[in-house]
C-alpha cells in the first residue's frame, strides 16, 4: 500500500513553500491593517522569511531544516517576547489566507493549511 503523501508532497515541496512564504510576507509588509505584527519584525524580513520557510518545510513533513539549524520549535516560547492577542493573531492569518489563496490551488489542501495554521496561531496568544 501506498503511504499517504504528507503536506509537503501535496503542496509541491521546496518551490512552493517559499512562495508561499514571500507571498505572506509580502502582504505583511504592504497592508496597512497589518501594521501591528509587521512593527514586531526586523526591517528586513530575509530573516523571519528564512525561519518560516525552515519551520514550514519541516511542520508540513518535509526536510526538518528548523531543527537542524535551530533545534524544536518551541514557538510559543520563542514569541513570548512579543505581546500577542487576537488582532495580531488575526492579522498574521490574514496574510496567511491571502498567501493560501494565491499559491495552493487545491481547495481541499487550502482548508486543511488553513485549519492547521489557525490551531498555531491561536496557540501563540500570551495576552488577553
Amino acid at each position: 500500500t501506498m503511504l499517504p503523501q504528507t503536506h509537503y508532497q501535496r503542496i509541491g515541496g521546496e518551490a512552493v513553500i517559499k512562495q508561499l512564504v514571500q507571498r505572506f510576507y509580502e502582504h505583511m509588509d504592504e497592508l496597512p491593517e497589518t501594521y501591528g505584527i509587521r512593527k514586531m519584525h526586523a526591517e528586513d524580513l530575509a530573516g523571519s522569511r528564512q525561519k518560516l520557510f525552515d519551520f514550514l518545510s519541516g511542520w508540513t513533513g518535509g526536510p526538518q531544516l528548523y531543527k537542524e539549524k535551530h533545534g524544536e520549535p518551541f514557538l510559543r516560547r520563542r514569541h513570548l517576547h512579543f505581546a500577542i492577542g487576537d488582532s495580531e493573531r488575526d492579522q498574521w492569518m490574514h496574510c496567511m489566507q491571502l498567501a493560501l489563496d494565491e499559491v495552493i490551488a487545491d481547495e481541499n489542501l487550502r482548508g486543511e493549511l488553513y485549519q492547521a495554521f489557525v490551531k498555531v496561531a491561536d496557540h501563540m496568544r500570551n495576552k488577553v
